[in-house]
């Protein structure tokens, strides 16, 4: 993800926006923001968020890994959002096994998915990479069901 991809994550991120709640609508500076949060994860992390595009290059949304705070505890994240016309074709799905492989290989032990209850679509990508339910919590303000699984044992 880079700044020339502003435009794009501009629109991602309106699109997901109805899936975060009664937040504001996102703008170009939220983008902005966005990607220079994916400079940092990478900087502090060696992971983030990437690009998830087409065969032919057509951006369709962004997958990744990112550390989230649940409840006071720091969790591994893999997240996923896609504009409305790349849902329900496998694309997060794929994206998400694939960075859910990389966790595993860089030796990340437990990886979460936070879903708000209601987004019932992401719940089945969590389930298609063998997470289960491990609980609620609140997370950024709101009720989540935090999916998880174990890539290696502690």
């Amino acid at each position: 993800m880079a700044g020339d991809d502003v435009d794009a994550i501009t629109a991602l991120l309106i699109a997901f926006d109805p899936m975060r709640g009664d937040r504001p609508p996102s703008t170009r500076d939220d983008a902005v923001d966005w990607i220079e949060w994916q400079e940092r994860n990478y900087a502090e992390h060696d992971f983030g968020l990437w690009v998830v595009e087409t065969r032919d290059g057509a951006l369709v949304g962004d997958c990744g890994l990112t550390v989230q705070d649940v409840e006071g505890t720091p969790h591994v994240e893999v997240g996923y959002h896609l504009l409305p016309q790349a849902r329900r074709r496998g694309y997060a799905t794929e994206a998400a096994r694939a960075v859910r492989d990389c966790a595993a290989a860089h030796g990340i032990e437990h990886l979460v998915a936070i879903i708000r209850p209601d987004n019932h679509p992401s719940q089945g990508v969590a389930r298609n990479l063998g997470m289960q339910l491990e609980r609620t919590a609140h997370v950024h303000g709101t009720d989540a069901l935090v999916f998880g699984t174990w890539l290696a044992h502690p």
